[in-house]
């Protein structure tokens, strides 16, 4: 194996949401670690710093003297990058970062793999923790800081590998997506929606690469995904019954093999019951919002039990489970204004973020801002489902689609005639650009008891921290109880 412990490995890419964890884990394994980055900015920063891994803050052959002993190439670097050129010149050894977690740390674990279009990210911290406060010492990826253990990532000696399973490409060499690599032996699908539109051509194709990953799991494993999802449209779950594994289907309809019932909020709680084959398992506390929630809790309990995980400890690191950052994240609160960040980057999940913000602030009047900056939420393609989305907040603002300069205007979101729709349905709509206006924006216009839901998967040319530094300022605030 390329990679044994001493050597030296330099990751292209490192400030990636999962580059930097994976430079962690290879760090703590004890391997020499070096980066390279277009810009490294916190979290990456902080973890890198913390643990002493040197980076430089752009690409530069010269960083490569003295040669290192293995280059792992992130997924978003093509060919023309000064480092990539070198190693391909050079002739040095490169993996990409699913296959370095396939050769490094999957060997000899058993590995649950949590897939789907919504909530892989927040489900698989769910498990993490879940595993952890059952005292299973798992190790762990999460494509996000995971509240509870205030990173993205763990090296436990136990016997399990959780890992998020993302279906985007692995590499410029490998087109195929990066959950191929992961060999699961538990395999959760989420809810499932068209998305990647710069990857996959239609949802039949991303459908397929569901079905594929389907069939890597052995006739001992499992795979578990939403039932719920054939009335949304979605061929898989038929698909799946065809897997030579055991398949559990859960949701909310009584069909499902698991059901989910009764989800209610109790203040900071969601509450829900939990019945396998019609027999009640019990009742469930979650520390997070919305039904979405309850959903991913569902797959990460079936997944707990099947690895031997009593109901009583399922109740307690429920209970007690913070979620990730970036979901339904309060950033401050300044003249009876809050401010609140989420990652959300489909139409679902921006209507889901807005059901779970209502139902856990049913008195504020609500704000959505989004950011439209995903691959597939700068296209045309949700331009017609995104209003009815925003529509459930009292007030929408859009902010310019990000790098609009990379699309022709027959693809790219028209963020005007997303407006004109909202507006259409009845709830006022501006397009506001920029970080700086949008934040001007924001402060002249809420008003105390106002929730701002920020929703982007990128950081919105630093708007939280713009507008909290604005809302904190002397200048006047306007005054009033606001009202939907």
């Amino acid at each position: 194996m390329l990679a044994s412990p001493q050597k030296h490995i330099h990751v292209i890419g490192i400030a990636g949401s999962a580059m930097a964890p994976l430079a962690g884990m290879l760090r703590e394994q004890g391997f020499r670690v070096t980066g390279s980055d277009a810009g490294v900015y916190p979290p990456a920063s902080t973890l890198l710093d913390s643990l002493g891994i040197a980076y430089n803050s752009s690409f530069d052959a010269r960083n490569f003297t003295p040669a290192p002993d293995l280059v792992i190439v992130g997924n978003i670097i093509a060919r023309g990058n000064p480092e990539l050129e070198e190693v391909l010149e050079r002739k040095i050894p490169y993996r990409s970062m699913p296959e370095m977690l396939e050769e490094v740390f999957l060997p000899g674990k058993h590995s649950i793999v949590v897939s789907g279009t919504h909530g892989k990210t927040t489900t698989t911290a769910m498990l993490a923790w879940i595993f952890h406060t059952a005292g299973k010492r798992p190790t762990f990826l999460v494509g996000g800081v995971a509240e509870n253990f205030g990173k993205s990532y763990g090296l436990g000696d136990g016997p399990d590998m959780i890992l998020e399973g993302d279906e985007y490409e692995t590499a410029f060499w490998d087109r195929g997506p990066k959950f191929f690599h992961y060999h699961p032996d538990d395999l959760i699908i989420t809810a499932l929606e068209y998305d990647h539109a710069d990857i996959y051509p239609d949802f039949d194709s991303y459908q397929l690469a569901f079905r594929r990953l389907v069939n890597l799991v052995p006739r001992n494993g499992s795979v578990v995904i939403w039932g719920d999802a054939q009335a949304s449209g979605s061929a898989l779950p038929q698909a799946a019954a065809k897997a030579l594994c055991p398949v559990i289907t859960y949701g909310f309809c009584l069909e499902n093999d698991w059901v989910a019932s009764e989800p209610l909020f109790d203040g900071d709680l969601m509450r829900f019951h939990v019945a396998h084959a019609g027999k009640p398992l019990g009742e469930f506390a979650l520390a997070a919002s919305g039904r979405h929630n309850v959903l991913n809790a569902l797959a990460a309990i079936i997944v707990g039990v099947g690895r031997g995980i009593s109901v009583e400890s399922l109740q307690k690191s429920l209970a007690s489970f913070r979620s990730v950052r970036r979901r339904l994240d309060v950033k401050g609160e300044h003249h009876g204004i809050l401010v609140v960040d989420d990652f959300a980057h489909h139409p679902t999940a921006v209507r889901a973020t807005i059901e779970a913000a209502r139902g856990r602030w049913p008195h504020r009047r609500l704000w959505a801002i989004l950011e439209p900056r995903s691959n597939s939420m700068r296209r045309k393609v949700f331009q017609d489902s995104l209003p009815p989305a925003l529509a459930l907040a009292d007030r929408v603002a859009l902010g310019g689609v990000f790098r609009a300069q990379q699309l022709g205007g027959e693809n790219r979101l028209d963020p005007e005639i997303v407006a004109q729709s909202v507006r259409a349905l009845g709830k006022d709509a501006q397009v506001v650009g920029g970080g700086e206006a949008m934040a001007e924006f924001l402060v002249s216009n809420a008003k105390p008891n106002d929730l701002l839901l920020i929703m982007s998967n990128g950081s919105f040319d630093g708007l939280c921290e713009k507008l909290l530094a604005k809302l904190k300022s002397p200048r006047p605030v306007p005054a009033g109880a606001s009202s939907r």
